[in-house]
This record gives structure tokens, C-alpha cells and sequence, in this order.
């Protein structure tokens, strides 16, 4: 099919990933990086933060990343391109700004993966003793950049074999739990979406900056715009699905962990700083084993497809800014076996497993890593708002107010009131990140290297393309 390959050319781009993704494999790869089991490992924190209204806060995020998504719709399909925000950003507003766009979108794409791998090694690590934290590591990383290595058809089959794991594990444990309920182990309620007790919007909304974390990832599936067969359309549909289905499957499951919650209250007051609320339900639920289930499962799911998917997200970021000369040019190369940027893969690799090991000796490691991933991510999706507006509205007259300026509007001011809300730490270390982007900016133009766009040379005249290795 030439269309997705026209599409690429026009910008002034050759095809050197190869496009091997069908929309199956789009949302299989959205679901997974969004973890269908990821609230089980952040549940407690979630209710805590929430008054107990863990439900709505999941509802709010769901609602927030339904416009966000809608707005990834309208750019990919001006500019279906890898690089995401980065490049949706800069050619709809300019280059600079997409620039600061994919630096802040960098942020939770460059620490997703040491997050993942380290509470994966944690956790594990807690299961089996003998083995420590780092080697957990080591291996962890070590599989997932051996898989991705291969090319993205391998990546796209482990991706399967872990979410069909993933949604079993899921389902067992709502069968166990609906049932338990119904038996009279906990009785049904609506206060966790709404309880007028503790309801609060700033309260709420803050929680929800936590609860996006489970969201996080839908907006990867963007990253392989120029991986899939069916071009924009393909990617549009499968984010929109992606997160329609992941958004049932969060509530699902932790309405019915907040309803077996044995002590509510409790949990409200002093947190879950050992991160066990989850498990200790699903112990509820039908016992012990259970509860190991679905701690084993949470594990797995973090540290191998999650981390996985992560890894192939940042490294496709990095092989786009690069390919515009603004990242260093060795990112920018393409093996010509496998059509993966390897480089960027490896330099993926490396900074997660040194960033995994570093936190691992602090306190705080996890909570310092939680706590700035949103932040860029939550920036970055506000300038994708500001970008349909800009570009859609401002620059092409459009007049479908509706989906051009309605709809952007409403979704960054939802976002825009979730990150007034967030953690005043994830608040003041995001800022800085950012304004190190902004020093790296200034620093591209004092060395004459002012980012620019590829888009406006002619299709018979493309830019000269990234160079390829063995």
C-alpha cells in the first residue's frame, strides 16, 4: 500500500522504518503500555490522595485523555510522522516550541522505563529474596532491548502473548471479586467515585494527577505513526480504542478493590507507603494465593512488555529529533536488518538501567520518579491542545470550531486544573527540567543549529536521509 509512504515523502522524509503494524498490534501495544493491571500497583496511593474517591479520580483522567486523545487525532493525521508531540507541536505552532514540546514529553518517556524497571525489581526482589534488586534489573533491561533489537514485529508479538497474561490475571481477579462481593464480603457503594464526606475538587483533581500515570502510554501509539500499515487513520483509531479500553478496565477493577478494602478509613489516613492496598483486597477477595497473583502479574507486567513498549517510545522520539538535527546524528541511524533505530535503543537501554540502579540506593527513588513523570507528559499534552488550535483555526482558517477549538479548549483546561493540582515537588522539579530545555534551546541557536522541520521541500527533492548500519 504507497499511501502511508506518500504521506511520509511529502514531508521531505524517506521510508526506513518498517511498516509491520496492523491496528490490532496499535492497540496491543497502547494497552500494554498502559498496563491493563496498573492500577494494582498504585491503587493505595490513588485512594489515599482521592479521600477514598479512587473511581473518580480514574473517571476525570479518562475524561481529561478523551479530548487529549481527540487532539492527537487532528494532528496525526495533518502530520503523520514518528515523534509525537514533538513533531505535532512544531509544525503546527514552529519548530521552537516543538522542540520544548518533545523535551518535556522526553521527560516521561526517559524515566518511564527506569519507574517501570525498578518497581518491577522491587517487587520481585520481594518475592524471591536470594535475587537482588540490581540483577532484577540487569535482566529486565537486558531482555527488553535483546526483544526490541529484533525489529518491531518481534516486539509486537511478545506485546501480545504478555497482554492476553495481563487480562487474565485482570479477569480472574474480578470473577473472585464480584463474587466475593455478592457473598456478602463487602457491601456495594458509590462512594468511591463520589463520596460526599471527603469530596473536594482540589482533592480530586490532585489525586488525578497520580492516577494519570496508569493512563500514560495511549499517546505512544503516535510514536509509530510511520510503523503502521494503515497510516494516520490506523494510529487515530487505536488511540482512541486504547484508551476506551483501558479506562473500563481501570474502573472496573478498582471499584471492586475499594468495595473488599478491609479498613477504608485507615487507608485514607495513613496511606499505603508499602504499596499493598491492591493485594491485600485481592486477599479478600478468595485468600492468599490470589493476592501473590496478582503481585507476581503487577510485577512482570512492569518490568517486562510495559518497560518494553516504553523503551521503543523514547527510542523513536529520539530517532525523530534526531533525524532534524536536533539530537546528536548517531540516534538518528536506522539498522538496515532489522529497520529499528538500534542506537537510540541501546542509549535507551543504558540510561534506564544507570538511573534504575541510582534510585534504587535512595529512599525516595520511586516517589522522586512518579512524581516528575506526569508533570512532562501533562505539559507536553497541553501544548498538543494549543498546537490544533494554532494550526487548525489560526494558520488553516478551519472552520470546525467544534473539533478545532472547542475541543482543545476543553481538554487543556481540564489538564490545566490537574497539574495547578499536582505535587508541588513534581511542580518545582518539572519547571527546572523545562527550563533546561529552554538552556538547550538558546544553546541550538548560538550554535547556528536554529531547529527546523523538514515539510516544505518539494516530494521530489526529499531531505537526505538518515544514514543506516548493519
Amino acid at each position: 500500500m504507497s499511501y502511508p509512504v506518500e504521506e511520509l515523502q511529502r514531508f521531505g522524509y524517506q521510508q526506513e522504518l518498517r511498516r509491520a503494524l496492523r491496528f490490532r498490534d496499535l492497540l496491543a501495544y497502547g494497552l500494554i503500555f498502559m498496563v491493563p493491571i496498573a492500577p494494582m500497583a498504585i491503587f493505595g496511593a490513588v485512594f489515599s490522595a482521592s479521600g477514598g474517591m479512587v473511581v473518580g479520580a480514574y473517571a476525570i483522567g479518562v475524561v481529561a485523555l478523551v479530548f487529549t486523545a481527540f487532539s492527537y487525532a487532528q494532528m496525526v493525521k495533518a502530520f503523520p510522522l514518528s515523534g509525537s508531540v514533538y513533531n505535532y507541536v512544531g509544525r503546527g505552532i514552529g519548530a521552537p516550541v516543538g522542540f520544548v514540546a518533545g523535551w518535556a514529553i522526553m521527560l516521561d518517556y526517559v524515566l518511564v522505563p527506569s519507574l517501570l524497571y525498578l518497581v518491577a525489581a522491587v517487587a520481585m526482589n520481594a518475592t524471591l529474596p536470594a535475587i537482588p534488586v540490581w540483577l532484577w534489573l540487569i535482566g529486565f533491561v537486558a531482555a527488553n532491548t535483546i526483544v526490541n533489537s529484533m525489529g518491531i514485529r518481534m516486539t509486537a508479538r511478545f506485546t501480545w502473548i504478555m497482554l492476553i497474561g495481563e487480562l487474565v490475571v485482570l479477569f480472574i481477579f474480578l470473577g473472585f471479586g464480584v463474587w466475593a462481593i455478592i457473598t456478602g464480603a463487602g457491601r456495594w457503594t458509590w462512594e468511591p467515585l463520589y463520596n460526599p464526606n471527603t469530596f473536594g475538587w482540589s482533592l480530586l483533581l490532585g489525586a488525578t494527577s497520580v492516577a494519570v500515570l496508569s493512563f500514560l502510554g495511549f499517546d505512544g501509539i503516535a510514536m509509530l505513526a510511520e510503523e503502521a500499515k494503515g497510516g494516520s487513520k490506523a494510529i487515530g483509531r487505536a488511540m482512541a480504542g486504547a484508551l476506551f479500553v483501558a479506562g473500563l478496565l481501570f474502573i472496573a477493577q478498582t471499584w471492586v478493590a475499594a468495595i473488599l478494602t478491609p479498613d477504608p478509613q485507615a487507608l485514607i489516613t495513613n496511606g499505603d507507603p508499602a504499596g499493598t492496598a491492591f493485594y491485600t483486597a485481592a486477599q479478600v477477595a478468595s485468600g492468599p494465593w490470589l493476592a501473590t497473583v496478582c503481585a507476581v502479574a503487577t510485577a512482570i507486567a512492569w518490568g517486562l512488555p510495559d518497560s518494553m513498549v516504553a523503551q521503543v517510545a523514547i527510542s523513536r522520539l529520539l530517532y525523530a529529533m534526531a533525524r532534524d538535527k536536533q539530537l546528536p546524528a548517531f540516534l538518528a541511524k536506522v539498522s538496515r536488518k532489522r529497520n529499528v533505530p538500534r542506537n537510540a535503543i541501546w542509549l535507551v537501554a543504558a540510561v534506564s538501567l544507570a538511573l534504575g540502579l541510582y534510585m534504587n540506593q535512595r529512599g525516595d527513588g520511586i516517589a522522586l520518579l512518579s512524581s516528575l513523570i506526569n508533570f512532562g507528559a501533562l505539559t507536553a499534552f497541553l501544548l498538543l491542545h494549543l498546537s490544533v488550535i494554532v494550526y487548525h483555526v489560526i494558520r488553516k482558517r478551519s472552520r470546525n470550531l467544534v473539533a478545532h477549538l472547542l475541543m482543545p479548549l476543553v481538554g487543556a483546561t481540564i489538564l490545566g486544573f490537574v497539574v495547578w493540582n499536582a505535587n508541588v515537588a513534581a511542580q518545582r522539579l518539572g519547571f527546572v527540567w523545562i527550563g533546561l530545555g529552554v538552556l538547550v534551546l538558546i544553546g541550538l541557536y548560538l550554535a547556528g543549529r536554529r531547529p527546523e522541520l523538514s515539510g516544505f521541500a518539494p516530494v521530489s527533492q526529499p531531505a537526505t536521509p538518515a544514514r543506516q548500519e548493519v
